[in-house]
């Protein structure tokens, strides 16, 4: 059986790095017996679902029975109103990781490069080399994509360049002149994917979204999620706003039903529900800054967010942070699956969560020291 798989399989899978998702609540609850646990891992939101998504997926319980609507009509008719763009422009998802990798399998073959940032979210590598493509990785420059030098790293071969914008897991943005710079120097036939899944959480007056360039009828695609600020991570739902003719090139990778009936409806109540949207933002902008005077009260540096995480240098082994958090019940995210060891990555939670965390992260680290 190994000897066929080896030989059957198509080679570029054993390229492939698995994801280090989140460690779940359930599994710290098994391996260490503890019951009281804080997750500050993936980016929930700790109000969690918008109200009347939750409202309307409990009534539509009894459906469940029904397949999906397979062309998401309703999502992408609330969305079209939402963004004033026509429905066509719109492709719905099973979450953002799946329209990366419809991406991928519309515009890439083997031998094509697509341009990232390093470190940056790890599912474009991923939609990459599962068709055969080449990932060229370029390093942020003081934790922000360095905009000429990706324009740099352009060959023939390129075809997709993706700008994480707040970038993960840093938190930082690109603004709207550094955009501009690089976009009127980026040839035309490339396809710019804008991920700005954390776009709602942004407070710099400095920032731009790809919207403007697909507005101009630049080959873009962005994407967003109702994971993040909307709070339905466990649906899986996401999606990209670009061109008719992208959408429709797209489509026709894309499977049947793809995205679940109560994925659907609470998206387009979560949409509908921008008092809950206004509420997380303003929690996380209290808790981004509680974070911040307790990181300059304990000398530690980090990375000024525009997202819902901080990415922090802890000044020792991250993992070892990770571990000893982890039996205080803290969950958070290590920096050396991104390259760097000494930091880590935390989400702003609730006040009660954000002081539990910096407690704990002071105990660990007076051990550690």
């Amino acid at each position: 059986m190994q000897e066929f798989v080896k030989n059957r399989a198509r080679q570029e899978i054993f390229k492939l790095k698995p994801y280090t998702p989140g460690k779940p609540i359930e599994e710290v609850k098994r391996e260490l017996g503890l019951e009281d646990i804080i997750k500050l891992a993936s980016n929930e939101n700790p109000l969690g679902p918008a109200p009347r998504a939750i409202e309307a997926i409990s009534n539509m319980l009894s459906e469940m029975h029904l397949y999906p609507d397979a062309n998401c009509f309703n999502l992408k008719k609330a969305l079209s109103g939402f963004y004033d763009i026509p429905i066509t422009d719109i492709l719905i998802g099973n979450g953002s990781d799946e329209l990366l990798k419809l991406i991928a399998e519309t515009f890439l073959s083997s031998g094509d490069q697509i341009i990232v940032g390093k470190p940056t979210f790890s599912e474009y590598e991923f939609a990459a080399l599962i068709m055969g493509a080449e990932c060229i990785e370029v390093p942020l420059k003081e934790f922000t994509h360095d905009l000429p030098a990706m324009l740099a790293a352009i060959t023939p071969k390129t075809k997709i360049i993706v700008i994480c914008n707040p970038n993960n897991p840093t938190g930082t943005i690109v603004n709207r002149m550094q955009i501009k710079e690089f976009m009127d120097k980026l040839p035309p036939d490339i396809l710019v994917v804008f991920d700005e899944a954390y776009y709602e959480y942004v407070e710099s007056p400095e920032y731009s979204t790809g919207l403007e360039y697909l507005a101009q009828g630049r080959n873009v695609i962005v994407l967003r999620t109702f994971s993040k600020i909307y709070g339905l991570a466990a649906l899986r739902i996401g999606y990209g706003l670009t061109s008719t003719e992208i959408a429709q090139a797209v489509e026709r990778v894309m499977e049947p039903f793809n995205v679940n009936s109560p994925a659907q409806i609470g998206a387009v109540a979560a949409l509908q529900d921008q008092e809950h949207v206004k509420r997380s933002r303003e929690l996380n902008k209290q808790g981004k800054q509680y974070l911040y005077n307790e990181f300059k009260r304990m000398g530690l540096t980090y990375v000024p967010t525009e997202a819902n995480f901080i990415f922090m240098d802890t000044g020792v082994d991250g993992r070892e942070v990770f571990n000893r958090l982890l039996k205080l019940g803290v969950i958070v995210r290590t920096g050396d699956i991104f390259g760097l060891p000494t930091f880590i990555r935390v989400t702003v939670g609730t006040a009660e969560e954000n002081q539990r965390f910096t407690t704990s992260l002071e105990k660990v680290l007076k051990d550690l020291k």
